[in-house]
């Protein structure tokens, strides 16, 4: 074989100089023809872009084929989902999505069981706890203002009220009046 290959040749070979499945001498043959010419070389870099690509993906399917575009729309509408703000077609689209995907039917059982532990702690807290602090902390208050400040709350929300009618009315008489 001369040292020399032609564009030809070198675009037949080109797959397996790519997966290194050339001999030695055969390769080096290519390599020099691809270092002289600008197109083959071209070719080779596409070819070579393409195939880490195709690795790169092929990798992440190998990782969780459950992991899809598809899973990562599921997981952004999850918190909408569970909260009923979707409408109607975005809500089939993830019930569709959760029956398909062993991953997203996990998501969502996962969060449905911690929802039910936080109504779970919520309801046996407001149980334990039916006592309205409010008002007592208002009694507490009471008990130990002086004697002499102690009026009652509704008399003085009365007396406010009176006393803004009053003004609002004064303030009527004098527009009309003067």
């Amino acid at each position: 074989m001369h040292n020399q290959l032609t564009c030809d040749q070198v675009s037949a070979l080109m797959s397996f100089y790519l997966e290194d499945k050339l001999s030695a001498k055969l390769s080096e043959f290519v390599r020099k023809h691809l270092e002289s010419c600008p197109e083959c070389m071209e070719k080779y870099m596409q070819m070579k872009n393409m195939l880490n690509k195709f690795i790169d993906i092929q990798n992440e399917e190998l990782e969780n084929p459950y992991i899809t575009r598809q899973y990562e729309d599921f997981k952004s509408n999850l918190s909408a989902y569970i909260d009923n703000e979707l409408d109607d077609m975005d809500s089939i689209k993830i019930k569709k999505i959760a029956i398909s995907n062993p991953l997203a039917r996990q998501d969502l059982e996962n969060i449905y069981t911690f929802k039910k532990l936080l109504h779970d702690a919520f309801e046996k807290t407001k149980n334990e706890f039916k006592n309205d602090y409010s008002k007592s902390i208002i009694n507490k208050l009471h008990e130990q203002m002086p004697e002499e400040n102690k009026i009652d709350p509704f008399l003085k929300i009365t007396t406010i009220f009176f006393i803004m009618i009053s003004c609002i009315v004064a303030g009527v008489i004098y527009i009309l009046y003067f």
